[in-house]
């Protein structure tokens, strides 16, 4: 069964598509520090070389290059970045085995999988909330892609994949090792997160939990390592998490992030920053809106070096991608409450950065205010109050604001 897939790998449809997706999805250069822009280049230059490696299953991968990132909860999260050439080779493998893999996975499994997403996740557990199961254990692994058991995930790839060469080069890839400060640190268990091919590793990973919970015909829906059992009752919920859990560490060998674990209402939990109210519709989680608050402050701190320009467009980003994800959330009122909050930030930032009594008489002049207004611009009151001021909301009316760019989920519900 699939004793060839490494011939398939290099076909040069494969190797065409794989270039493709590695130069389309970017990033950081590993350890060799060669950029993504080289890629082409180096496969078009070395591809026979490459080939033969791979076809005599003698290619090794490169350690990863360990970088922290901040997770929006607080911590850290670590990725382990693949140079560009081991990104290519992954994408190789990730489009062979991606489809022979895909067809075993559960229908309530939606992470990295072509076609679902992070919404069509939180969608599910709604529709369990209307039809009555409105009580949610909710799992969340603790460090999941840093603790995957490599034998058990290659016991697993090895039931349904027989290419040894593709089985010893993903043994290679998860044991090729961390560099950190310059030392290659050797890594005996977890998959990298920064890699083509982690996603697939991790679905394949908890298959057997979803399989699992088939089998003990329970409602769930699964992202990644978050996942909600949905059941009747609050006695369900309790005696649930704690069978599942245990299930979890004997069989997966995984432990729980207590923190983000347990059992409750769906309108009191979090499922990938969503919650599910109690008239079924879906809403921000509390924390994300919390989160949101914060980058408005940050984002509009008039200490921040750039251009009124500059501002906008770093708003935008920010705003637009929130907004991309978040609009699922039918209960907007939380979202669209902070718009005049958030206007207001915008005003107290432009205050600021007026920075003197003759700066916003100028200001005020070029934005049409009359000079009655004007006198403002001498005030001594702290700018939080000014910008509520009727001065303010002449030279920055919504409208004006709306118009230059500056923009808040009304606008964005309305596009």
């Amino acid at each position: 069964m699939y004793e060839n897939l490494i011939e398939e790998a290099v076909t040069d449809e494969n190797v065409t598509r794989a270039l493709r997706a590695v130069i389309r999805n970017g990033g950081a250069p590993g350890i060799d520090k060669m950029p993504v822009g080289q890629l082409e280049r180096q496969v078009r230059e070395h591809w026979e070389s490459l080939k033969g490696k791979l076809i005599e299953g003698k290619y090794t991968p490169s350690p990863v290059k360990r970088v922290e990132i901040p997770k929006a909860g607080g911590g850290t999260r670590l990725l382990g970045i693949p140079t560009v050439m081991d990104r290519f080779v992954q994408q190789l493998l990730l489009q062979v085995l991606g489809p022979i893999f895909e067809s075993t996975f559960s229908e309530y499994s939606y992470g990295y999988r072509p076609g679902r997403s992070a919404h069509d996740a939180v969608k599910q557990s709604q529709k369990y909330v209307r039809e009555g199961k409105s009580w949610v254990v909710d799992f969340d692994i603790s460090k999941f892609f840093d603790t995957m058991h490599h034998d058990i995930l290659m016991r697993r790839i090895g039931c349904t994949i027989r290419d040894k060469r593709v089985l010893r080069l993903i043994g290679r890839y998860l044991r090729a090792g961390v560099m950190v400060h310059g030392v290659c640190v050797e890594t005996e268990q977890g998959a990298p997160q920064g890699g083509p091919l982690s996603p697939l590793l991790a679905n394949i990973y908890l298959t057997p939990l979803d399989e699992e919970l088939e089998k003990r015909g329970l409602s769930f829906s699964r992202y990644a390592d978050d996942c909600n059992i949905h059941v009747g009752s609050a006695r369900s919920a309790e005696r649930v998490f704690e069978s599942i859990a245990a299930w979890i560490r004997e069989y997966l060998r995984l432990e729980l992030n207590q923190e983000k674990s347990g059992s409750g209402r769906p309108w009191d939990r979090k499922f990938l920053g969503f919650r599910i109210l109690e008239t079924g519709e879906i809403a921000v989680a509390p924390a994300n809106i919390q989160r949101l608050q914060t980058k408005v402050r940050t984002l509009w701190d008039a200490r921040r070096s750039g251009t009124s320009l500059e501002l906008r467009n770093r708003w935008q980003r920010f705003v637009k991608g929130w907004w991309n994800y978040f609009r699922l959330a039918g209960a907007r009122r939380e979202i669209t409450d902070l718009d005049s909050w958030i206007r207001r930030h915008m005003r107290k930032c432009f205050w600021l950065r007026w920075h003197s009594s003759r700066g916003r008489q100028r200001a005020f002049r070029r934005l049409g205010v009359p000079a009655r207004q004007a006198k403002v611009a001498r005030s001594s009151r702290g700018a939080w109050r000014i910008s509520r001021h009727p001065a303010m909301h002449m030279a920055l009316s919504n409208e004006r604001l709306r118009q230059y760019g500056f923009l808040v989920f009304q606008d964005l519900a309305a596009e």
